[in-house]
């Protein structure tokens, strides 16, 4: 397969009806280029990772990265952190997503201890790990699916472990929601993508990305464990949070 990947233009022409958006092999193929236009603030989320990773994980300490895509959390930990630091599992639950991931992690960092499987996280045996990344991933999940996974997830860490949780958010109050999620159209627009596109993809979304409020975030990792959670990025209206286990 090759590796090359290509311009998002999935919703570029109208469509009768809008199928509900699935990371699929057509998703697979231009997913950097969606990421990098779409996510304010992904880059920098992912410059932290090994950042954060060198200052909370035991060295050699086992590290989950939850609905992986296409590995880029695990490609940013092994480009800052050497191949004795840690070792990953990385998961995903489209075989397109897994297949991609498994071929760029085994070329760009085949000394790293890196294992891409298929899989459910909901139903997932977990081991002891001292880190957990889910980055855009939750917001895919069932809300009543959510917590309990949370729980699962705090469970499996290590004492003075941490869970890295990046998500796109709503804001509680309707005047400043509506504001970033324009402010957000504007950051799409900037980068290329059209009225109908913007449009398409948002009736795509509906119902299969259902964000939370900061504040709901912050709550369901208290009821699932951690004492301590915290916003360590925002941008509009995209956030990442760090939980840690006290050790």
């Amino acid at each position: 397969m090759s590796d090359a990947s290509y311009r998002d233009a999935i919703f570029s022409t109208p469509l009768d009806r809008v199928a509900r958006f699935s990371f699929d092999e057509q998703v697979v193929a231009c997913f950097p280029d969606m990421i990098r236009r779409s996510v304010p603030g992904y880059g920098q989320i992912l410059g932290m990772l090994g950042l954060i990773a060198g200052r909370h994980l035991r060295h050699g300490a086992h590290v989950y990265d939850l609905g992986c895509s296409l590995g880029a959390a695990s490609l940013a930990l092994a480009g800052q952190l050497p191949p004795d630091a840690f070792r990953l599992t990385a998961v995903d639950i489209s075989p397109a997503m897994v297949a991609r991931a498994r071929e760029t992690l085994a070329t760009e960092c085949p000394q790293h201890a890196i294992e891409v499987m298929e899989g459910d996280i909901r139903s997932l045996d977990y081991q002891p790990s001292g880190m957990v990344i889910l980055n855009f991933t939750l917001q895919f999940l069932p809300p009543e699916d959510r917590e309990s996974l949370l729980a699962r997830l705090y469970a499996a860490l290590e004492p003075g472990g941490v869970l890295v949780l990046s998500e796109k958010m709503i804001d509680p109050d309707e005047r400043d929601n509506a504001w970033r999620v324009e402010r957000y159209h504007d950051f799409k627009r900037a980068n290329g993508y059209s009225e109908l596109e913007i449009s398409q993809k948002r009736t795509a979304l509906e119902n299969v990305l259902v964000p939370d409020t900061l504040e709901a975030h912050h709550a369901r990792l208290a009821r699932a464990g951690f004492p301590r959670s915290l916003t360590w990025f925002q941008y509009l209206n995209f956030a990442s949070l760090i939980a840690f286990k006290e050790a």
